[in-house]
């Protein structure tokens, strides 16, 4: 979405950069760099009213990307959800409602910002579901596997239903 990443950063929202598994073996110092940085953010926001931004899919969708790391899905990249789970877990309580929101550019195949620029962007969709924060959103992700399983099958159901949804979107 044009613009989003200056805009977070001028609100000082934290980046994170995920690495491949072979990137970690190969730099094993990285490991849970992720993590690290959405802790730093929890504890910087957690007196400072802000909403959090958690881009999921974690990357652009892309053909290359899809080859380098299939997907079961037709238009998303898999959820990663590692960072969304610890923010939930440190700052749960602080939070009323998860925004998942979807955003499709179904008439501007390609590069939306790029197609935006030039003031060709035809049709923006966007659908936001409002889900409340509940207890089984809360929970230990990186030390309780029964909790790691749930949450990711619960993510999952979630990105079923979304894929589900562009392809709606994209039929028209």
């Amino acid at each position: 979405m044009p613009f989003v990443g200056l805009g977070a950063w001028a609100m000082d929202m934290p980046f994170m950069k995920r690495y491949s598994s072979e990137f970690i073996a190969k730099h094993p110092h990285l490991k849970g760099k992720d993590i690290d940085t959405t802790r730093k953010a929890c504890e910087k926001f957690r007196d400072i009213p802000t909403t959090m931004v958690n881009f999921v899919e974690g990357t652009r969708y892309s053909e290359s990307k899809l080859k380098r790391r299939p997907s079961p899905f037709k238009h998303l990249m898999p959820p990663k959800a590692g960072g969304v789970a610890f923010t939930l877990a440190t700052m749960g309580e602080l939070f009323s409602n998860v925004l998942d929101i979807t955003i499709a550019f179904p008439d501007n195949p390609g590069k939306i910002m790029h197609q935006a620029l030039l003031g060709k962007l035809r049709r923006v969709v966007l659908d936001v579901k409002v889900m409340p924060v509940d207890s089984s959103m809360v929970g230990d992700y990186f030390n309780d596997d029964e909790f790691r399983q749930q949450f990711q099958g619960w993510l999952n159901q979630n990105w079923i239903q979304k894929d589900a949804l562009l392809t709606s979107i994209k039929q028209g």
